[in-house]
């Protein structure tokens, strides 16, 4: 959030249209959705912490869900938004990692 704050622009997902500059910096050097990222660790670590199988085996059911339903429509958006500057950041910042 710090990132977003500093760069003047919205946090919220949601809504990709009302951003009004690209974050690269920080984390966003290194993963594009580092949000998503942060939920695929905590699902790792209910099933390591609790045997949770049911976290391990909603792990690729969230992957999937979350890159097809916000993750797609919001690159989608930012490209519209940003152009070229966004293409030439997903050439050199993975989706996840």
């Amino acid at each position: 959030m710090r990132e977003f704050k500093r760069a003047k622009t919205t946090v919220n997902p949601l809504h990709p249209d009302r951003a009004t500059s690209l974050v690269t910096s920080g984390i966003y050097r290194f993963t594009r959705n580092p949000m998503y990222v942060g939920i695929v660790f905590v699902l790792l670590g209910c099933f390591v912490a609790f045997g949770a199988a049911s976290a391990l085996l909603g792990l690729p059911v969230f992957i999937g869900y979350i890159t097809l339903y916000q993750i797609q429509p919001e690159e989608r958006a930012l490209l519209a938004k940003f152009g070229s500057e966004y293409a030439s950041y997903t050439a050199q910042v993975r989706r996840w990692l």
